[in-house]
């Protein structure tokens, strides 16, 4: 470990700044939603009856305080804050559902932010989420050879929900990033604005509903909830960036549903373009929704059993063809057939937080893919993707207080991208890798973080970088 904090600096002490923003939804007439939203009358109703209250009070403290008894001075502070309570909750009322709290919890498998619309009455919602994070990479490589890269002080991203409630059966939500703090030409060109997802919902019944847009292909435990409050590490995890691979969504529709203790979605999706592919897997390969190529389409999946509160297990898949009609130089058609699986795991229990997540991805026609992307030796796509990761948090402060929070916490990955290579092709060892990652994350409310964490990486071609990370998030 002494080996792993070689390097860096005291500016490696400083800690960073992120910002985040709520989530919104939307649902379909003709259906028995879960829960039904208060009138526009009950808001009303509800804005009189708090009016009424805080002039009821108000004249009390006024009668109090002219006649001055020292004996009802503690009377007359209790009084005050009730009024002051019920002000406040005047005006969220007044100004309406795109100023409430940020959702406590995630709806339909999205982060707590994006889930915000589902808890408004009717009209906008907004929220949202950001984080800036703090990269200080050591001078050299395993190897000892130089490692060239310097210090970041980046605004990873700045996300917006924005979100719709037509009526208590139609919702619409859509997520807008902004990377990188910009984007512009030449010198400026470093970041990009995107919409993260942008779906229509219509709200059937609790077990059976409809999802049609741009959605979050439903992998893994931070595609669709990567709010970064939710997750420990400054950067999220390796495996979950590059092999399943966030933040991945794709235009398509489906089904979604809670069926008890167990929930699904199941969405027909434009699949993965393998004009993409590289030796690094298939994260080149997703489309994003920009003028998806739609020759190929692939169906994407996911369970999860919440067993008892804080424990659920789960599995996801992504199944299709990525050819989009390409062929090699021969003329022969490209298949690209993808398989894509992954377990996933998590329990919160009393201060404890445990997470894990295994995956493989099986590729067909690689040799073809291959040709037609010009790739030769050791930078050829991989027949077989495989890795996984475990990680355990504890929050030392649990037995004494429901905030703030504060929690070491351990990640352990394995993953390689080129597990299996076809004939005539040879696997880099470079890809072949393990990332340990440790460190401490502070909540002082659950909406805001700072993380500090050393991420040491080894591969089997003695070319890691371990690198030490500082992040501020959070989110609304």
């Amino acid at each position: 470990m002494v080996s792993i904090a070689r390097g860096w600096t005291c500016r490696s002490r400083r800690l960073l700044s992120i910002f985040m923003i709520g989530g919104v939804l939307l649902v379909l007439p003709g259906a028995t939603p879960a829960a039904e939203s208060p009138a526009p009358g009950d808001t009303e109703a509800r804005l009189q009856r708090l009016e009424a209250e805080i002039a009821r009070l108000q004249q009390e403290l006024a009668a109090m305080r002219e006649r001055g008894t020292s004996s009802e001075g503690a009377q007359v502070k209790e009084l005050e804050q009730q009024v002051e309570t019920l002000s406040k909750e005047l005006e969220r009322t007044r100004i309406g559902p795109a100023a409430q709290p940020a959702a406590a919890a995630s709806v339909h498998g999205l982060g707590p932010a994006a889930s915000k619309v589902y808890g408004v009455e009717r009209g906008v919602s907004i929220g949202g989420y950001g984080e800036v994070l703090y990269t200080d990479p050591d001078s050299r490589l395993d190897d000892g050879s130089a490692g060239g890269e310097k210090a970041t002080l980046d605004l990873v991203r700045g996300v917006f929900y924005f979100g719709y409630k037509f009526n208590d059966t139609i919702l619409f939500n859509s997520e807008l990033e902004i990377e990188h703090a910009t984007t512009g030409e030449g010198a400026e060109e470093r970041g990009e604005v995107s919409l993260e997802f942008a779906y229509l919902d219509f709200r059937i019944r609790e077990g059976f509903n409809v999802r049609a847009g741009l959605v979050l292909v439903p992998v893994g435990l931070v595609n669709e909830r990567h709010e970064p409050p939710i997750y420990l590490g400054a950067k999220r995890p390796e495996v979950e960036r590059l092999l399943l691979p966030s933040t991945w969504r794709e235009n398509g529709a489906g089904i979604f549903g809670d069926l008890g203790p167990v929930a699904y979605r199941v969405y027909l999706v434009a699949g993965l373009n393998a004009a993409g592919f590289t030796a690094e897997g298939i994260r080149e390969g997703r489309q994003q929704g920009s003028q998806s190529l739609a020759e190929d389409l692939a169906l994407t999946g996911r369970l999860d059993w919440t067993i008892r509160p804080g424990l659920l297990v789960g599995a996801s898949a992504f199944v299709g063809d990525s050819g989009q009609g390409a062929e090699t130089p021969a003329g022969d058609g490209i298949g690209g057939r993808i398989e894509l699986w992954d377990l996933h795991a998590e329990w919160t229990w009393r201060g404890l937080q445990v997470r894990g997540v295994a995956t493989g991805t099986r590729i067909a026609d690689v040799e073809a893919i291959n040709l037609a992307n010009g790739l030769a030796g050791d930078a050829g796509v991989g027949e077989v993707i495989r890795g996984g990761y475990a990680e355990v948090g504890y929050d030392v402060l649990a037995p004494f207080t429901l905030d703030p929070e504060l929690i070491p916490y351990v990640r352990y990955e394995e993953l390689n991208t080129q597990q299996r290579v076809p004939a005539g092709f040879t696997a880099n060892p470079a890809s072949d890798r393990r990332v340990l990652t440790y460190g401490i994350a502070y909540k002082p409310i659950p909406q805001v973080v700072v993380k500090v964490d050393f991420q040491d990486t080894r591969d089997e071609a003695g070319t890691g970088l371990d690198e030490f990370h500082a992040a501020l998030g959070f989110l609304f």
